[in-house]
């Protein structure tokens, strides 16, 4: 799509705000007027850069289950994994996903996108290798176990910084009217990924049906959890190039050089950021950061090395005020408050999302496809199945109404009408537990699954992409997104726990309250539908000035 320039939308911030538009009229009429879920074929390819990371964490929350079962015939003959072990290597990836979600937010509004974007891919890919490395022929079984948990907490750096980073990366891009429609594109790719990883087991283990369950070697299943986790570096490597290489975006390279033009950032709102490579189209933002006084006959090579001085010089500059920025930023009660919202909603949310999630055996048993019966083989295929119901159910489905009506309803309205009816199946469940029949129960489980993500599963993360301006963006993204991996810290390990001394129904209450609780903590934020955060920072930013003056 062709993009219009900047250049000449005048940067003389003394215009009035009604002139600085002129500069776009021409454009916003004659522009892509289509509904927001329709995607240029620039921001289908922006899509497939970053779904690939939330593609993968789905794809290894899911795995992780199947894999634990595998690895009892393989280690334990059939017998279940010690306690202590099997929480240790199902939690092993949240806890590095805290780790990741912290350290590459804060690097990604640091040194840049573009210096940091495709590093956490990187480590995915390194994690991921060593995983199926794992020695189970040459150690103890307990030996094993610790191998995989320790380089699934690698993984998880690599699975939490993708949170921060691809959130940030494509909200620098996005049109305002589509911002919202392509960060819940590129979190529906987690239903992708468990759905695929659904496939996958099954298509596997009936590869292996002859030499399992014909020959009766079972431990061959020690090939198929490997196959299984391996196949996830195929989408990895495949985007691997395109992260590297991807420029960093104008919006980033405007608000990092202290752009106080509001012009500019009202034409990113209309023009986004088709540029998705460095040779794609010529810089427009960040071009002259400092003014070098040359004569007419000073040569172009000169120019150029004056401009890079200055440039550098600027660069330093910025990153010592950096910090001290982001402490004033969030110092003000205004924007704590809406941290605190965000981190708050996402807590809250996966205590309840990964509780259900990490423990679906429940769900199995109730459908009959808990695996309790027949061959090795068969109970191993019956749980993939189970896997596969659960997963069309309510998974997918729900992921793509938030991307219809996101644009629509606005962020707070879908979450908190999420939280609400996720509390009211949850309800259900829990009042009724023993009584449900397993037909009623599926039906309420299929739509618990579906308003978690038409609902607060998806706007969880939309909301600090948006919120927040593009200096902080990736920083507020990842302590919120780390808050919400506390959460499912917390209910992964306590969840078998609480289960066994008061119940599986007093828990699932327990989930309610949290769903109830983030309905609650939501109105600590803004609706941000047609919002520009870069805006508001400049008009809190000359605000604060004038006062002080």
């Amino acid at each position: 799509m062709a993009e219009p320039a900047i250049d000449h939308i005048s940067s003389d911030s003394t215009l009035p705000r009604e002139e600085n538009h002129v500069g776009l009229s021409d454009y916003e009429r004659s522009g892509d007027d289509r509904p927001p879920f329709i995607l240029s074929s620039a921001e289908v390819k922006l899509l497939g850069i970053a779904g690939v990371g939330f593609f993968l964490d789905a794809y290894d929350l899911f795995i992780i289950n199947p894999v634990a079962t595998m690895l009892q015939y393989r280690l334990y003959g059939g017998h279940a994994l010690p306690a202590g072990l099997q929480g240790f290597i199902k939690a092993s990836a949240n806890v590095g996903s805290v780790i990741g979600q912290f350290t590459f937010g804060f690097a990604a509004d640091y040194y840049g996108r573009k210096a940091v974007y495709g590093k956490e891919l990187m480590v995915i890919i390194f994690a991921t290798i060593f995983c199926i490395s794992d020695p189970t022929g040459d150690v103890s079984p307990s030996g094993a176990l610790v191998w995989l948990g320790v380089w699934r907490i690698v993984m998880g750096i690599g699975i939490g910084g993708d949170y921060p980073m691809s959130a940030s990366v494509s909200t620098d891009r996005a049109r305002l009217r589509k911002r919202g429609t392509m960060l819940a594109y590129i979190f529906a790719n987690q239903g992708w990924g468990s759905l695929v990883g659904s496939l996958a087991t099954i298509i596997v283990l009936a590869c292996y049906k002859h030499v399992m369950d014909t020959e009766g070697e079972v431990s061959k299943v020690d090939g198929v959890w490997r196959i299984i986790v391996g196949l996830s570096l195929i989408p990895a490597f495949a985007t691997l190039y395109q992260r590297l290489t991807l420029p960093e975006a104008k919006r980033f390279e405007a608000a990092q050089g202290g752009s106080e033009d509001e012009a500019i950032f009202r034409s990113l709102e209309v023009t986004g950021e088709d540029r998705l490579h460095e040779n794609d189209k010529p810089k427009q933002v960040g071009k002259a950061i400092s003014a070098v006084a040359t004569t007419g006959s000073a040569s172009s090579t000169e120019k150029e090395e004056a401009e890079a001085r200055g440039r550098a010089a600027a660069l330093a500059r910025e990153k010592k005020e950096h910090w001290r920025e982001f402490v004033r930023y969030f110092s003000e009660w205004r924007h704590a408050q809406t941290l605190v919202g965000t981190c708050l909603c996402w807590f809250l949310l996966d205590i309840a999302f990964y509780g259900i999630n990490l423990n679906q055996n429940v769900v199995l048993q109730q459908i009959g496809f808990a695996g309790s019966s027949g061959s090795d083989w068969e109970k191993l295929f019956k749980i993939g199945i189970g896997n596969l119901i659960i997963t069309a159910l309510g998974f997918v489905p729900g992921y793509y109404v938030t991307v219809l009506t996101i644009e629509v309803l606005g962020r707070k309205w879908i979450q908190i009408q999420g939280f609400l009816l996720t509390a009211m199946f949850l309800g259900i469940m829990a009042g009724m537990f023993h009584t449900l029949s397993s037909a009623a129960f599926v039906v309420c489980f299929a739509f618990l699954q579906f308003f978690f993500n038409f609902g607060a599963n998806t706007t969880t993360y939309c909301y600090p992409a948006e919120v927040f301006p593009t200096r902080f963006r990736a920083s507020a993204h990842g302590i919120s997104a780390a808050s919400g991996k506390a959460g499912a810290i917390i209910s992964a390990a306590g969840f078998n726990a609480l289960t066994n001394r008061i119940g599986t129904p007093a828990v699932l209450w327990i989930f309610f309250g949290c769903c109830i609780a983030g309905a609650v903590a939501t109105l600590l934020l803004p609706e941000v539908k047609g919002r520009d955060p870069d805006i508001v920072y400049m008009e809190e930013m000359k605000a604060r000035r004038a006062g002080l003056a």
